[in-house]
């Protein structure tokens, strides 16, 4: 594939698709960066303007707001507490309490290099093992897709900060929540009471927006004004390298993650931040600080959210499968352009591959712009008064609850999760089990009962497939791990009493 590299560099080397990379990237962040927006926002709006562009030129667009709409989310994330995509969820969780600790320089600068360095490394990966990866995912059925699942869902007890036994029960809110509605296997209705405008289900963007945008509208309204503190020191810096150097395992490991996972169809990049974020949690020396602002929980989430837009062309690409929705709507553009994803497309036209993996990296690299250039916009926004900075972000997070579906009760079921996030907040409830239970909840659902079809209604047979073994294996060990550890230390204590 390597050897059209000169041919496909000359193809995209014009000002029209210069152009689309730096416009498509500009867009992508600001409109990520709204929260309740999101990736497949951002490119349905620009999908009318690729009609009338060149192939090259198209792809560019919609490739490069695929990637800056995802770390987009990390600014409005890390300035008000309010994800502006579900793939920056993870992100609120240190991003936030370091800007308010007056570092929101440095928490922009972390996750800033962290998605860029994210892109590129899936990048590097998937240039060399493009064809391997598809062969994988190949295999990846729905047993497979359930064990995953089982395996992600093990982050609710890494991200409950102390509190295990409230962050259960907060996912499994959010499982439930994911299974109100039609049931995507039947058609049927269910959980909705008897109430017309719930039978087509929650929106997983309503619940956020209202979880995280307006619970921190409400609460702050709530509170004594001069208990409310603006914050300091926005900007765009970048940590010293000792301090990479110190998470670099961190990063390695989180991009890793993110571009295996960005392969398999139909995971998407909110289950990569989260499984990234847990397993950073649970293998750093620095746990206890994770929640209160630590860079590693900014570099977990964002390093893993960005490596899964090149992993998610692989099945986009080579299978013509799409990963999510913002990967279906560039595979309806590619045909529109006489382009036909699937498994011929790497033998007859790898071109094609190639010249979206270079659109990648310059869009990653215009990242780094996004960030310097978005930090200093949102130092202007941030230093208007605290009312009108207060409705801005409740107005953006109506017209982005609206935007999605489309549907006034979601505008609603928003004020209700507001409502509900300042009252988990007083007795603190960890909100992040509810959206990491919401977000995997219909996947965890649908996966198990096409298994269960798939194996005849046997559940044992599930552990009949090598690959789902080995997976749910993982997930036991590291269920497991805390309370062997705990055992370690204490006979570890006991020998040194008795020595």
């Amino acid at each position: 594939m390597l050897q059209h590299l000169p041919s496909v560099i000359d193809q995209l080397a014009t000002f029209e698709v210069l152009l689309s990379i730096l416009a498509g990237s500009l867009f992508g962040g600001f409109i990520g960066a709204l929260p309740g927006m999101g990736t497949v926002v951002a490119l349905i709006v620009a999908l009318p303007f690729t009609f009338s562009m060149s192939s090259p030129a198209a792809i560019a667009l919609l490739l490069s707001i695929y990637c800056s709409s995802v770390y987009g989310g990390s600014i409005s994330a890390i300035l008000i507490n309010t994800p502006g995509t579900p793939q920056s969820a993870a992100t609120v969780l240190d991003g936030y309490p370091m800007a308010k600790r007056g570092k929101a320089d440095y928490a922009l600068g972390w996750a800033t290099v962290a998605s860029v360095f994210g892109g590129l490394f899936s990048l590097v990966l998937l240039v060399f093992l493009a064809p391997q990866l598809a062969a994988v995912s190949v295999h990846f059925g729905q047993v497979e897709t359930f064990a995953l699942i089982v395996f992600s869902l093990t982050c609710i007890a890494w991200v409950s900060r102390g509190s295990t036994i409230k962050g259960l029960m907060a996912g499994s809110m959010g499982l439930f929540l994911a299974t109100v509605g039609a049931d995507t296997m039947t058609g049927f209705s269910r959980f909705h009471f008897d109430i017309y405008e719930l039978q087509g289900g929650f929106s997983l963007i309503s619940i956020l927006v209202g979880l995280f945008a307006f619970s921190e509208v409400f609460y702050r309204a709530a509170i004594r004004e001069d208990e409310v503190k603006p914050i300091p020191n926005v900007g765009f810096k970048v940590a010293p390298w000792p301090e990479w150097k110190s998470r670099m395992r961190c990063l390695l490991q989180s991009s890793a993650i993110g571009s295996f996972i960005g392969v398999l169809p139909g995971t998407g990049a909110t289950a990569a931040t989260f499984i990234a974020y847990g397993e950073a949690k649970r293998v750093s020396k620095r746990r206890d600080k994770f929640g209160t602002g630590e860079p590693e929980g900014i570099i977990a989430s964002e390093s893993a959210n960005n490596a899964v837009t090149g992993g998610a062309l692989v099945p986009t690409l080579a299978l013509g499968i799409p990963g999510d929705g913002g990967t279906a709507v560039m595979m309806g553009v590619l045909l529109i352009h006489g382009v036909t994803p699937g498994v011929q497309l790497f033998k007859n036209q790898p071109e094609i591959m190639l010249g979206a993996f270079v659109t990648l990296f310059f869009a990653n690299v215009i990242l780094l712009l996004i960030g310097a250039v978005g930090a200093q916009g949102f130092t202007r926004v941030l230093r208007l008064p605290e009312p009108m900075l207060m409705a801005m972000v409740l107005l953006m997070s109506l017209v982005g609850a609206y935007a999605v579906r489309g549907n006034p009760v979601d505008v609603i079921v928003a004020v209700a999760a507001g409502v509900v996030g300042v009252f988990l907040r007083l007795i603190n409830v960890p909100m992040a089990p509810i959206v990491i239970g919401m977000a995997l909840g219909r996947t965890f659902e649908e996966s198990f009962r096409q298994g269960m079809i798939l194996k005849g209604g046997n559940f044992w047979a599930f552990f009949e497939q090598p690959i789902a073994d080995g997976i749910l294996l993982l997930t036991l060990v590291v269920v497991c791990w805390p309370m062997i550890a705990r055992l370690i230390r204490r006979r570890g204590m006991a020998e040194k009493t008795v020595g």
